[in-house]
């Protein structure tokens, strides 16, 4: 029955038993924590809450000026200054604002323009310009942004070229070989420039030039075909004077080669001359030492050249010459 009652006790009845004895040891009382008193925190706060907008606001309002462009600061809209030199700068808050233009060298494609030469020939000519800003005060007075700048020189550019090149005709614009263009392309700079710095844009044109000059697609054909006769005539010049050439050799080498027959032929009469001569002389010098063989001899060759197959003679009986054809020798 005891063990019985043992067994139902609580199992945790020990332990809180002895929670309490060591904790009666200790005479230690639980101490309960102090509500937070934000009243006494509440001047930090605010403190650190300033210091935090100032910086936010000093940060915002601190700008870099790089080497390359122009820093273009506006109150209420108005320009008030511009920064060139390099560095770190501080504006106005909530009062200036800062824009940036770029000071290094640009390029610009300008559209493709068709014009009329001085023959009245119609080309599309393709530019392209390399341009910067000089004055941005000037530009954003007069020009108001990049695009509007770019706008107004390609104006000046296309009415500049079709100036010019409305002075040439379409054979000096297109043949390297014979062209009249010059110095084109000065002369389209410093002309445009003239322009822009009239109408006071702040902006400066280094370099135009012509990238590409070509036809409009009707008058391709007729041209090509223009082209290809003025090749063929230029072929034909040179085999006419080819043939000149030719001609000039011929005769020259005709000439010589006849000079030299005739030398050779003077000098050939010339020796067979001499040794005809002198055979006569050996003959002479042989037959005189028996006559009648020599009379004899020369019956004999004559007949080689009289007398043939055919050959018909007649001559009286009593003739020497017919003696010695029949054979009567003495």
């Amino acid at each position: 029955m005891d063990q019985n009652n043992q067994n139902n006790k609580n199992p945790f009845e020990s332990l809180e038993q002895r929670f309490n004895a060591q904790f009666k040891k200790s005479n230690k009382v639980p101490k309960t924590r102090e509500p937070l008193n934000l009243k006494k925190h509440i001047k930090t706060i605010i403190t650190f809450t300033i210091i935090f907008a100032a910086l936010l606001i000093l940060l915002a309002n601190v700008y870099v000026v790089k080497e390359n462009e122009y820093r273009v600061v506006r109150q209420f809209g108005e320009v008030v200054d511009i920064r060139t030199d390099a560095g770190i700068y501080m504006k106005i808050p909530f009062v200036q604002s800062v824009t940036t233009l770029p000071r290094y060298q640009m390029t610009y494609n300008v559209s493709e323009a068709e014009i009329n030469t001085k023959d009245k020939k119609r080309i599309i000519i393709d530019n392209y310009a390399v341009w910067r800003i000089t004055d941005p005060k000037d530009m954003i007075t007069n020009a108001g942004t990049l695009i509007s700048a770019e706008a107004r020189m390609e104006e000046f550019i296309y009415s500049v070229v079709r100036t010019e090149l409305g002075q040439l005709d379409y054979d000096e614009i297109i043949n390297d070989e014979n062209t009249s263009r010059g110095s084109l392309n000065d002369r389209v700079t410093a002309r445009v420039n003239e322009l822009l710095k009239a109408d006071n844009y702040g902006i400066e044109v280094i370099d135009v030039r012509m990238k590409r000059t070509d036809l409009p697609p009707e008058n391709e054909q007729s041209v090509y075909t223009r082209m290809i006769s003025e090749r063929q005539s230029i072929a034909q010049k040179y085999l006419s004077e080819g043939d000149a050439d030719k001609r000039t050799i011929e005769a020259s080498t005709d000439r010589k080669v006849q000079e030299l027959i005739a030398i050779a032929k003077k000098d050939a009469s010339i020796i067979t001359a001499d040794g005809e001569s002198q055979a006569a002389k050996i003959y002479n010098k042989s037959f005189s030492k028996d006559p009648e063989f020599y009379a004899l001899y020369r019956t004999l060759e004559s007949y080689k050249k009289t007398i043939g197959e055919d050959t018909m003679i007649i001559l009286p009986s009593d003739s020497p010459y017919a003696k010695i054809l029949s054979g009567y020798l003495e």
